[in-house]
């Protein structure tokens, strides 16, 4: 037992803690405030507090638990939403009420529930860690897979079915004449990455409905991501499409010290959605860490492990898992407030030295592998965060330490969201890494998508390349050719890459209908620049009435999407086959 030795903001120096260990979770004060030891030297322990420290007194006793930081993970999880520390708010609302009382202590998970467990393990089987042995239906879109935990191997000498508790036995293991009981829960240290078999290089796409995204910058399952933007530039709602309508197993919303009313609005929303694919509700299939910036500033660092600690969990399942985190630069934010209460030597801009590796060890345990234990599967965990760069200035500490971790870049624009032109991903300074590895993916919904895609990026740079002689002589100072790329291109901005979040059609674009709306742009382009070869005017083209149908086809419902597609095609080429016999 220690006492408080000095007081600093969100961090207290505790003496007399001859005994404890780094990352060990602590009771500060009397009113035993939730903390863990984030340095020490000689019997002197420093603690970052995740609760508000006001109040307390040099003096009061600090009492170590002799445990580090955990993640508790089991039944229940899904469709559960936590505070920075894992304690579920749920829960606390209907124990305590709407205000958090200091020093609360909640479970995440609740232990009185009873799931109903089936196993697929006998007795006599031999088990060993990462196994299967057994599943409970935690919800209409989630099968949660109950495994050996790590380190554990034996015989099960006795399994049960039927309804238990998550503190209930449903197995003994017995190895070398021990025995060890096995619960459907299990914990796991929020900063230590979960083991697996072997890591494979991301090659499926991970389908999140935007169309610039999965098209033109697409990002692969098991990929790490990053939406840099200043205020006003779309983050959170870009995060939210991401966390709605991505097409994975699992998704881990993070509001890493956001606005309350960004998260509350989140949760509001949520209740209401279905899933495209499946039609259920999606809360079947969301979990949410809701540690906004009203709530204590060092809780924000602990947030984002506990939420890759459960995406590794469900990962290891085999399933699909999305985490998004809005945003890292609130994260990085209270690691510089920690670092100047402990007067540590600051780097660029007051950051810590090692905000960059501890940015890396978040993001890297993002990926595809083969998970330990049997049967054999596979699983990914896919990150995307946010970063808010003060005044848009990509030069700051966060982005570039980010941007040398992540391989996949979604600039947000300022000028994009000040012409309402949203999502406001910037397609010439944004870039993804996967474009070649899910090459093959896309190939599997058209042959023709790498020329397609090629065909529209080019388009684009090249409209960019004659902005500066617009601005100069004008547009009708250009040829003809040129005239036609800057309609196509504005064609390509205005009927393709605008995508209203909104909408109820616009809002989710599938791979087969999002290739399609862009192919029949391209496919305009082919025929007009024919017509321009025959002496036809862009004036004319602008006026036709082929352009104006291609406009509405982001509008067009889904059942009356492949007609109305194929109407378009087929008039495309009449218009070819006219221009070709000198008509």
């Amino acid at each position: 037992m220690g006492k408080i030795w000095r007081i600093s903001g969100p961090v207290v120096i505790a003496e007399d803690m001859r005994g404890s260990q780094v990352y060990e979770v602590v009771d500060v004060g009397d009113a035993r405030l939730s903390g863990e030891i984030i340095g020490l030297e000689s019997d002197k322990a420093v603690i970052q507090v995740y609760e508000d420290t006001g109040g307390l007194r040099v003096g009061e006793p600090v009492a170590g638990t002799g445990e580090i930081f955990t993640v508790e993970l089991g039944p229940g999880m899904v469709g559960n939403i936590y505070d920075g520390v894992q304690r579920s708010l749920v829960t606390m609302k209907e124990e305590i009420g709407d205000f958090i009382a200091r020093g609360t202590r909640i479970p995440a998970l609740d232990p009185d529930k009873k799931w109903s467990f089936t196993p697929t393990v006998k007795a006599g089987d031999k088990v060993s860690e990462g196994d299967i042995i057994g599943t409970v239906p935690e919800t209409g879109l989630i099968e949660h897979k109950i495994m050996v935990p790590i380190g554990m191997e034996g015989t099960i000498e006795g399994i049960k079915e039927g309804q238990f508790t998550i503190r209930d036995t449903i197995a003994v293991l017995e190895n070398g004449g021990g025995k060890k009981e096995l619960t459907m829960a299990q914990r796991w240290p929020a900063r230590k990455p979960r083991v697996y078999k072997r890591r494979f290089d991301p090659e499926d796409l991970l389908v999140t409905g935007t169309r610039i995204i999965d098209y033109l910058f697409p990002l692969a399952l098991g990929g790490k991501a990053s939406i840099p933007g200043g205020f006003g530039t779309g983050k959170t709602v870009n995060l939210q499409q991401m966390a709605r309508w991505s097409q994975t197993h699992l998704n881990i919303y993070v509001g890493c010290g956001e606005r309350g009313n960004e998260m509350a609005d989140v949760l509001h929303s949520f209740k209401k959605l279905k899933d495209p694919a499946t039609g259920r509700m999606l809360q079947e299939k969301e979990i949410f860490v809701a540690n906004t910036s009203n709530m204590p500033v060092v809780a924000r660092e602990i947030s984002i492990f506990i939420g890759i600690t459960m995406a590794e969990y469900f990962r290891d399942m085999g399933y699909d898992v999305l985490l998004v985190a809005d945003s890292t630069s609130r994260w990085a934010e209270a690691m510089r407030e920690i670092g100047s209460r402990l007067e540590e030597t600051p780097g660029e801009e007051g950051f810590p030295t090692y905000l960059g590796s501890r940015l890396s060890s978040f993001y890297e345990r993002s990926g595809r592998v083969e998970c330990v234990g049997s049967p054999r599967r596979m699983g990914s965990a896919t990150v995307i965060g946010s970063v808010s760069p003060p005044g848009a200035d990509f030069s700051e500490p966060v982005t570039q330490a980010t941007l040398r971790i992540v391989d996949a870049l979604y600039s947000l624009d300022v000028a994009l969201a000040n012409k309402r032109h949203f999502p406001t991903i910037n397609w010439l300074q944004s870039y993804s890494l996967y474009a070649d590895t899910v090459d093959r993916w896309w190939k599997k919904v058209s042959e023709e998508y790498t020329y397609v895609r090629n065909q529209t990026l080019t388009i684009l740079q090249k409209e960019a390349d004659l902005e500066e002689i617009v601005r100069l002589v004008g547009p009708e100072a250009l040829p003809e050719d040129d005239k036609l790329l800057l309609l196509v291109a504005r064609m390509i901005r205005e009927d393709y890459l605008m995508q209203s979040a909104f909408h109820p059609i616009d809002t989710y674009t599938d791979p087969a209908r999002n290739h399609k709306m862009i192919y029949v742009i391209i496919k305009f382009y082919e025929m007009s620049r024919a017509m321009v070869e025959s002496g036809a005017l862009v004036s004319d083209i602008a006026g036709m009435k082929l352009k104006q149908r291609i406009s509405r086809m982001k509008d067009i419902p889904n059942e009356e999407f492949d007609k109305y597609i194929a109407d378009l095609l087929l008039d495309i080429e009449k218009s070819s086959i006219h221009e070709e016999g000198g008509g």
